[in-house]
């Protein structure tokens, strides 16, 4: 690895020997803890508008949004290669058809390599991933499953809508069939401990995912956690304690788990807390040189937890 853990855009760099980039795109889906299937409200954090850019909104054409993210990544980091993420919300909630007819329409476009697709461990079954399946013959694709946590007091807590053991076997269901297997989890949450969190690091390298996005918790306006961390507030990281914990985590990760993501971003007139001063390369930065500082690196304690 280039870097004291293994970085998502190095991986590509070196796949497709070129800078590659993800596209969001937001295609107007739901999620079955919104509509009244499994629950209202959705998850207790979520406000979509935090993480979603400004050119992947639904009112506009898939078409639109795919021209206008690749205009502005080839602008801004001279990307020459695109994924199409189908980011917000549920991405895989509704009839195969029509999936199908969305996922190949936005592989027909020039220099588009693959898609990378958000979803809930209760929204896979045989008949979409044998759909991933047939894509990854001829393209990278990549589903992502939102895990948020491996504790269903946390799932229950956040609204999830479903336990921890349907990701189990979600990610079961999608291994060896050529798909890349993505997973997002959640630190900071009140209900554990941060040894819990910790051995969220041993669980996920179990599960022998792929790519792994570590998002600390943001409390973020207009969102039922926002209003119970104003009538009850709890412990957030600080910029020095999170730095301290993700070192510990990368420590503990699998050193073939490629690392996406290693913490959130909410933009500022959003965000309550935690509030740090500092950008995400800043933050990125103090990550790598405290890896260097304490001479570690992602799965130095691996071998030894196994």
């Amino acid at each position: 690895m280039d870097k004291r853990y293994n970085s998502y855009n190095s991986y590509l760099k070196h796949k497709f020997g070129c800078r590659v980039h993800k596209v969001s795109v937001d295609m107007g889906f739901t999620c079955p803890n919104r509509d009244g299937t499994v629950a209202r409200g959705g998850c207790i954090y979520c406000n979509n508008e935090s993480f979603v850019p400004p050119y992947a909104r639904s009112r506009f054409s898939m078409h639109r949004q795919i021209k206008a993210g690749m205009d502005y990544l080839k602008k801004r980091f001279r990307a020459e290669k695109f994924i199409i993420y189908f980011q917000a919300y549920t991405n895989t909630y509704d009839e195969v058809e029509k999936l199908e007819k969305l996922y190949r329409e936005a592989l027909k476009y020039d220099n588009v390599v693959g898609i990378a697709v958000g979803t809930r461990s209760d929204c896979i079954n045989k008949e979409k991933i044998n759909l991933f399946e047939d894509m990854a013959k001829d393209f990278f694709v990549t589903v992502e499953y939102g895990i948020e946590s491996i504790y269903d007091k946390t799932l229950e807590f956040t609204n999830r809508g479903h336990n921890y053991q349907s990701v189990v076997e979600a990610i079961r269901l999608t291994k060896d069939r050529g798909i890349q297997i993505g997973a997002h989890i959640i630190v900071g949450f009140p209900t554990e401990t941060e040894d819990e969190m910790l051995r969220m690091a041993d669980e996920v390298s179990r599960l022998d995912i792929d790519f792994i996005k570590i998002h600390n918790l943001h409390i973020v306006k207009n969102t039922p956690l926002a209003r119970l961390y104003s009538e009850r507030p709890f412990h957030i990281f600080s910029y020095e304690e999170y730095l301290d914990f993700i070192l510990r985590f990368l420590e503990r990760l699998s050193p073939k788990i490629i690392v996406e993501r290693l913490l959130t971003d909410t933009p500022k007139d959003l965000l309550i807390a935690p509030v740090w001063n500092k950008n995400h390369n800043e933050i990125l930065n103090g990550i790598e040189e405290e890896l260097a500082r304490r001479a570690t690196y992602q799965g130095r304690l691996y071998e030894t937890l196994l």
